[in-house]
């Protein structure tokens, strides 16, 4: 019997910030920036230990939140919003006073005596813009780099996520240094509104729509702004590729959060020789993940609301045979892993990011035709390459242009804190994850100290033929 929460229980409202306060809220956070309280690395440790005791002793009621707004299993939820939100929070915790100490680099010998150095400054108030896939992480991984780097926060949950928005206005200030770290909910006014204000750095994960709102915005002030968007990454299934592991491996990460992903393989560019058994053995693996009936399963999520599956169910009928899961039932928020085949390039299927569990397979005659169609698109998020050959991947990567790569597995790269996580093009700009968080939310601030004791005249002048001449020699 599935364990899903039942639509009615869906219908909370997220209560709304008064707009007139929101302008007072962004001043008085400010002014706890300029007063240095954030600046100090043991502000730093104590905010990311009480966010790291936050997660486990409130895990329970996060993951119920997780699973009203989204019917998210505990496995995916956990794995997904815990685990990787906590292994960021410790590995920006353990390296913090190794990432802020000042650096020192090479001086030139003709500004010597005199010392260059390199100080990471915080940049100042952050305003993250958090979406509702994965309405906890994409809240606070931002979060934690911004604290890691010494600034203070204003967040904004997504709405369209409840009772997780709830949950982190609830909680947070519970733990953290609420005059440092606030949370802003509502809806469009609201999210308009902080975008009027000054901020230091936009952090916005979302798509390219509000992307471009969100740049608009930032050119007023010249506020720098990181963009984590999406787009339709691709895969690439070769004639070499181990099918078996393919098949299973790609309907894991496109059926994973219903596919409400952003780095979800969004759709299949499959050899012609391989492309039949391919298709049938994802088939198997929708089976063998989620049984013949995956509206009961306790494993499958279920769609954010009825308005997204609407849009889903309209790329389903609009193009393609359809050979596994169909449209579903919108008022429970249910779509099925869904294949389609025969898809070309021109159903509605293939005009936008499907954000949904619906996987188009497509067939090519070889990996040219198939980077030839990636890269007469938008540059991706993600691309996926599934082949036994290195000449293959080679070549996938090296002509190709995407945020990030994975050979023979999709999804889990972004699990890896070292490597850095985000666009390129369309798909966004910037990036976090790791280090990459810490640099994101700060300034690499150039310093020069140069003693007094030695100030030849040559630096000033009248500038005779003879200095002239010596310049050139030292410069």
């Amino acid at each position: 019997m599935s364990t899903h929460v039942a639509p009615s229980e869906l219908q909370s409202t997220v209560p709304r910030a008064s707009l007139d306060a929101i302008s007072e809220l962004v001043r008085d956070t400010r002014s706890v920036f300029d007063q240095g309280r954030t600046r100090p690395i043991e502000w730093r440790a104590a905010q990311l230990d009480a966010l790291d005791r936050m997660i486990v002793e409130r895990e329970a009621e996060l993951l119920a939140a997780l699973r009203t707004d989204l019917g998210k299993p505990e496995v995916e939820a956990y794995g997904a919003e815990v685990a990787v939100t906590r292994n960021e929070i410790k590995l920006l915790r353990k390296k913090l006073r190794s990432w802020t100490r000042e650096r020192r680099v090479s001086t030139p010998m003709v500004m010597m005596p005199g010392k260059s150095t390199i100080v990471q400054e915080p940049l100042g108030v952050v305003l993250v813009i958090a979406p509702w896939n994965y309405p906890f992480q994409l809240s606070v991984t931002p979060i934690v780099g911004a604290i890691a780097a010494g600034n203070c926060v204003v967040v904004k949950p997504s709405e369209i996520a409840p009772a997780t928005s709830a949950f982190l206005a609830k909680t947070l200030p519970q733990y953290l240094d609420q005059t440092a770290i606030r949370v802003v909910e509502g809806g469009v006014a609201e999210t308009t509104k902080l975008l009027e204000e000054r901020w230091d750095h936009i952090f916005y994960t979302g798509n390219g729509a509000v992307g471009r709102v969100v740049m608009q915005a930032a050119v007023k002030h010249l506020t720098p702004v990181t963009l984590e968007l999406g787009g339709k990454s691709p895969v690439y299934i070769d004639s070499s590729a181990d099918i078996d592991v393919a098949a299973k491996r790609i309907a894991f990460g496109k059926y994973y959060n219903a596919g409400q992903t952003c780095i979800a393989p969004d759709y299949a560019l499959v050899h012609a020789s391989v492309h039949d058994e391919f298709v049938a053995k994802v088939k198997a693996a929708i089976v063998e993940f989620y049984g013949d009936d995956p509206k009961a399963s306790p494993d499958y999520c279920r769609i954010i609301n009825e308005r997204h599956h609407r849009r889903l169910a309209k790329l389903v009928i609009g193009g393609g045979a359809v050979v596994a899961g169909g449209v579903g039932d919108e008022a429970e928020r249910y779509m099925p892993p869904t294949v389609l085949t025969g898809v070309t390039a021109d159903h509605p299927v293939m005009g936008e990011e499907i954000f949904g569990p619906i996987l188009p397979v497509m067939k090519v005659a070889s990996l040219d035709e198939a980077v030839t169609f990636i890269n007469a698109r938008p540059k991706p998020l993600a691309l996926y390459g599934f082949a036994e050959k290195s000449e293959i991947t080679d070549t996938l990567i090296a002509r190709t242009s995407s945020g990030s790569v994975c050979i023979n597995h999709v999804i889990v790269q972004v699990t890896i804190e070292s490597l850095p996580f985000g666009g390129v093009g369309e798909s966004g700009m910037g990036a976090y994850h790791g280090r990459s968080s810490f640099d994101t939310f700060t300034h690499p601030k150039s310093v020069f100290r140069k003693p007094t004791f030695f100030d030849p005249s040559i630096a000033y002048p009248p500038y005779t033929a003879k200095k002239t001449s010596l310049v050139r020699k030292v410069l």
